[in-house]
């Protein structure tokens, strides 16, 4: 049986790492999507996107958030906003080994929300 994404990144643990990398190393330092985190508590966001991702790579359905939509409400996000979480997300899973079919498999996923995100 072939292995989940999640399964295959390391599941909860793994993507956990990758996310935290996301956000510290990538998301924070840029001056793009930084603002949009400035009165954010960056370890509850940590737990709800590890949780998300896992869910959304294959992993056990822990999230319990919002929808995508009711989540970005009123942040009137742009399409460069999207296109510079979409680069950060690919290089956090690059630099933790995942090869270039598995990111390009869990951009997909990330990507069919777009109408839920951009200019709500």
């Amino acid at each position: 049986m072939e292995q989940t994404l999640y399964e295959k990144i390391g599941g909860e643990e793994g993507i956990s790492k990758v996310v935290d990398y996301f956000y510290s190393k990538l998301v924070l330092k840029d001056p793009t999507v930084q603002q949009f985190f400035e009165n954010t508590d960056m370890e509850e966001q940590k737990r709800h996107q590890t949780k998300f991702i896992s869910f959304a790579l294959g992993g056990p359905n822990q999230y319990s958030g919002n929808s995508m939509a009711k989540a970005h409400e009123g942040m009137n996000l742009k399409p460069a906003h999207f296109n510079a979480i979409m680069k950060h997300l690919h290089t956090a899973l690059a630099h933790f080994g995942v090869n270039e079919a598995d990111i390009d498999s869990a951009l997909s996923k990330v990507a069919s929300l777009k109408d839920d995100i951009v200019y709500k």
